[in-house]
């Protein structure tokens, strides 16, 4: 039976503020991108998160990212490649440690927002969080959207690589994402959603802003734990695969 993983980002609340619904997201991914600090997340929430996740089974990936929380990371940062390979390393090891602690263990890297958008064209910066993954674990796969540069230094140090997909964004033609700020980028009908799903996965296909079908390559689905309605969104599209006759099931 083909399967498919499914993530979210989660532990991105912050004291008081709290945001998305992890224990409900949990229980239906297979997947959980915890935040490190640097966009969201405070340790006591992150180990909460943490240890729900290991409750479950549900594998834990590092959400890293710009050191941004004002701006929850969605802020593009000039940052010199040697300070963005250090606050890598620093992120994974603080999730390390709080995965650790809650009996389980950190099994991949995903950037995070605008990070995770310009590893897709900065040579620069896609080398400098490849080789702070590279030296931190060579053993982590790292996520990103197929094709993008950070797969290419990835490829190049011998990390392994993990193409997603995005459930409830719009794609342009070129096979990256609408930004966000512009109208119709964030989608939230779940059937809509769960249908475009199956089509990615079964087909390899997806239809973009202008109406044309591209090429998607995918071994993740990702779905943000920050949508409005999130969590219903993810069941109706593990229920849509299903009804394909795909198995959700973690990649690492």
């Amino acid at each position: 039976m083909p399967t498919v993983d499914l993530n979210a980002d989660l532990g991105e609340s912050f004291g008081v503020w709290r945001l998305g619904d992890d224990e409900a997201m949990l229980d239906v991914i297979t997947s959980a991108n915890v935040a490190c600090g640097f966009h969201a997340g405070d340790p006591a929430g992150l180990i909460t998160t943490c240890r729900a996740a290991a409750e479950r089974g549900v594998r834990i990936g590092a959400q890293v990212s710009y050191r941004d929380l004002a701006g929850f990371g969605r802020r593009f940062v000039d940052a010199d490649p040697r300070d963005l390979t250090a606050d890598v390393i620093y992120q994974i090891g603080a999730l390390q440690a709080i995965a650790k602690a809650a009996g389980t263990r950190v099994s991949y890297v995903k950037p995070h927002g605008a990070l995770y958008h310009s590893l897709l064209s900065n040579h620069a910066q896609a080398r400098a969080v490849a080789e702070a993954v590279h030296t931190v674990d060579p053993e982590l796969p790292v996520l990103s959207l197929y094709g993008s540069v950070f797969f290419a230094e990835a490829h190049r140090l011998g990390l392994r690589t993990v193409p997603e997909a995005f459930a409830d964004r719009a794609y342009r033609p070129d096979g990256k994402l609408l930004d966000r700020k512009l109208r119709g980028a964030l989608l939230h009908d779940e059937a809509e959603i769960a249908e475009r799903v199956a089509m990615m996965v079964t087909t390899g296909r997806v239809v973009a802003v202008d109406g044309s079908t591209i090429p998607i390559t995918v071994e993740s689905i990702c779905v943000h734990g920050d949508t409005a309605g999130a969590v219903a969104i993810a069941y109706a599209v593990r229920d849509r695969l299903r009804r394909e006759g795909v198995e959700l099931a973690a990649f690492t």
